[in-house]
């Protein structure tokens, strides 16, 4: 430890001094330059100076118009979904500090962006196998009174069904697909970083979903809104509708059998998970020979995935 903080010391030291440097250094030619005039540097620096700014004002123009075109269109154009990770980790905070100038708030910003993020991954992003797909979930969705400890193995949930995640082990069940429970970006990283997936449906607010996305590029993330009906961070839940939709959407193939949200019908209302006890009430209530009344009508989840805008579903606008 005696050894490790002068390192630490040093490193911090070094960079702080080399920061400085280059600060002072860019103030210093944005002073000299105007002074001086580039034509006095050398005859040819404005004509470089030219082109450089004409190749970046093309490229914002291309990276810009080009997403706005593929929002509207509902397909790329221009390889503009290749710039997914430009809008990613340079527009949206840019975006961001402009939007606070015309007084918009950030999760209204970051909500636009987690909807245009979306439309670019259902255009792009092609069909994948169950293995292939990663559905991470946020620890809020655990109930807050429960002592189980869910976030390196989400299977030792008892599935109580006082929070949603025992549904969400019955979807993960029935496709296939990787489930994990995150407190936090290292940990979601290191999650990634092991189960190496070619997709994530992920689920959280719209300020974390906004960073996993920036984090995780290039992996395409699509992202689905939690409910707060508790305020954020506390016994959140999440429709299982929106989110079924969207990995039926991905999947190459899908399984037998009705949409798990059809059995669960509830779950995203009150977080609760009461379809299959009730169903079992209801058919022991029900007279001898009387059939067991059919479940509600689910969203349909085979298509392209439709309006669970507010829920971040594929196809939202």
């Amino acid at each position: 430890m005696e050894h490790d903080e002068p390192s630490r010391k040093r490193l911090f030291i070094g960079l702080i001094t080399g920061t400085c440097l280059v600060v002072c250094a860019v103030l210093a030619l944005l002073w000299i330059i105007p002074f001086v005039g580039l034509t006095n540097i050398h005859p040819t620096a404005p004509w470089i100076m030219g082109v450089l700014l004409a190749a970046l004002i093309l490229l914002v123009a291309w990276a810009g118009l080009g997403l706005a075109v593929s929002v509207i269109l509902g397909r790329s154009i221009l390889f503009s979904g290749r710039l997914r990770g430009v809008t990613a980790k340079v527009f949206l905070p840019l975006m961001t500090l402009f939007g606070r100038m015309l007084g918009i708030s950030k999760e209204r910003v970051r909500g636009s962006f987690i909807k245009v993020n979306n439309e670019l991954v259902s255009a792009d992003a092609g069909k994948y196998e169950p293995k292939q797909i990663l559905v991470l979930l946020p620890h809020c969705l655990q109930n807050s009174r429960c002592n189980r400890r869910l976030t390196y193995d989400i299977q030792n949930c008892k599935r109580c069904g006082k929070c949603p995640v025992a549904g969400l082990l019955d979807l993960a069940d029935h496709y296939g697909t990787h489930l994990a429970i995150a407190t936090g970006g290292t940990i979601a990283r290191r999650i990634v970083v092991q189960k190496r997936p070619r997709l994530i449906l992920a689920v959280a607010c719209e300020r974390d979903l906004a960073s996993g996305i920036q984090d995780t590029y290039p992996i395409p993330v699509y992202g689905v809104l939690n409910e707060r009906p508790h305020g954020p961070c506390l016994d959140t839940t999440v429709s299982l509708a929106a989110l079924e939709q969207a990995l039926r959407y991905f999947l190459k193939e899908l399984p037998e059998g009705p949409p798990v949200a059809e059995l669960l019908p509830t779950l995203g209302r009150s977080g609760l998970r009461p379809g299959r006890r009730a169903g079992r009430k209801a058919e022991a209530a029900a007279p001898s020979g009387q059939p067991e009344s059919a479940a509600p009508d689910a969203p349909d989840a085979l298509g392209a995935p439709d309006a669970q805008a507010a829920s971040g579903g594929p196809g939202s606008s």
